[in-house]
This record gives structure tokens, sequence and C-alpha cells, in this order.
């Protein structure tokens, strides 16, 4: 089968929804399905709008798949009738997201018009399944796909658990791109009076969201928090393997 699926820049952008569609690539090419990546260009949320003026479908495809990320520029070329099913990959929605009442309803009704043009879903939750039914109904073909659990090697174990709660010091790990609906703000903010021992390790990219990101290196500097809040940037693999442990 000739597979297309259209995303934002770079299948190799760090992110978690990035390395959901990375391992949904390769799984697809593990059984013998040839899978071709159709890239738009990243830029801010009205520009992508304009994508509807000359972005189209291409026709050549047995299925689509659509990461949801990419609604905004999708709406004119699903319009039916279809070149061949499509299917939108949903991590989450926009209009869920925190932010004025306003700029969600507008959101919404563009996610809305995007949702109810596609063919079917691949939800990454039941959570996320259940927000899209909300907003435009069930009667599509679903499927749940998970993400992987096991990419980080073996669980601990409970002992090693119990042995670790011992330990006097708090450790945090945060594991997410400095972007503002990540919350990293939050969490600085509660930790600012720590009562007890506390570390706390970030990692993430700073690219995202780059004024966001200052503003919270600045916060830990001028809040006394550099002691024991680290910032590392993005990792993977075995650096970020050693962080879980």
């Amino acid at each position: 089968m000739k597979i297309g699926l259209i995303i934002y820049s770079s299948l190799d952008t760090v992110s978690g929804g990035y390395l959901y569609d990375r391992k949904l690539v390769e799984y697809l090419r593990a059984q013998g399905d040839t899978v071709e990546v159709i890239s738009l260009p990243w830029r801010n949320y009205a520009s992508h709008l304009t994508d509807n003026l000359h972005f189209r479908l291409p026709p050549d495809f047995d299925l689509i798949i659509e990461d949801e990320l990419n609604h905004p520029s999708l709406l004119l070329a699903n319009r039916p009738p279809h070149p061949c099913p499509v299917i939108s990959l949903v991590h989450h929605l926009r209009c869920s997201e925190l932010r004025p009442k306003w700029q969600n309803d507008v959101h919404r009704i563009v996610e809305r018009k995007y949702l109810q043009s596609v063919d079917g879903f691949i939800f990454n939750s039941r959570t996320t399944r259940s927000v899209v039914n909300e907003l435009v109904g069930d009667d599509k073909p679903s499927i749940v796909a998970y993400p992987p659990t096991d990419r980080f090697g073996d669980s601990i174990t409970e002992s090693e658990v119990r042995e670790r709660a011992k330990s006097n010091e708090l450790r945090i790990l945060f594991l997410g791109n400095v972007i503002y609906r990540k919350g990293l703000h939050t969490l600085l903010k509660a930790i600012s009076d720590p009562q007890t021992a506390i570390r706390v390790d970030v990692i993430g990219g700073f690219t995202s969201e780059p004024k966001y990101a200052y503003e919270m290196e600045r916060y830990t500097l001028t809040h006394g928090l550099s002691s024991f809040v680290k910032f590392h940037g993005p990792l993977d693999n075995e650096p970020l393997i050693e962080m879980y442990r």
C-alpha cells in the first residue's frame, strides 16, 4: 500500500507527537507499506490558513494520513471527493489548550470543520477520542493506538522505588518542549519556596517558543532556583533513559 503522511516541518522534529509519527512510519514500512512524508512549512496559525489557497491532496496514494496538527492547512484540500481515504491522526485538539475563551472558540470552529472533512481517525488515547467525539460525534471509523511504553527499557522494580523513596530529596523530571501549554511556569512557581530538598531536571527543546523558554530560564535565575533547577535541553536514547532512572 502506498501511504502519504502529511505533517509540518520535519519528521525529525523533537516532540512526543513527532516521535509518535516516526514510530508509525517505521511500523508501516516494516509491514511492507511505502510511506511518503508530505511536509508543509511550519509557520504561524494565520499563515497555515493561507495554505488552503494552493495546497491540494496528491492523487497517487492508496491512503493519506494527516497529522491533526496540520488542520488549518487542510480545510479546502479535504473537500470531497477525496482521491483516497483520508485519516486524521489526532494527538490533541488545539481548542482544548489553555488560552482565552474567544480564541479557543475560533479554533473550535476551524477544527470542527476539519474533523468533519476526514474519513476516519487514529487517536493516541481514549481521552483524545472522547474530546473529538464530543465535538463532531462518533459516526466515523476510528482506532485508539497507544504510544509505546517500552522505548526506555525495563521499568524499575517496586523495591527500587521503595529504596529511592528513602531519600530526603524530592526529584522531579519535566520532560517536554519548553512551551507555555506544557506548564513549566506553574511548576517553577510551586517550588519557589521549597519546604524540603528538591531537584528539578527540565528536558526539552527551547526553539518552539524561544521567548517563553527564555522567560523560564530568567525566572529560575531571578528567583534563586538555579541551585536545584537544571535545564538540559533535548535528550534522547541513553542520556534520557538515565534521567528516568
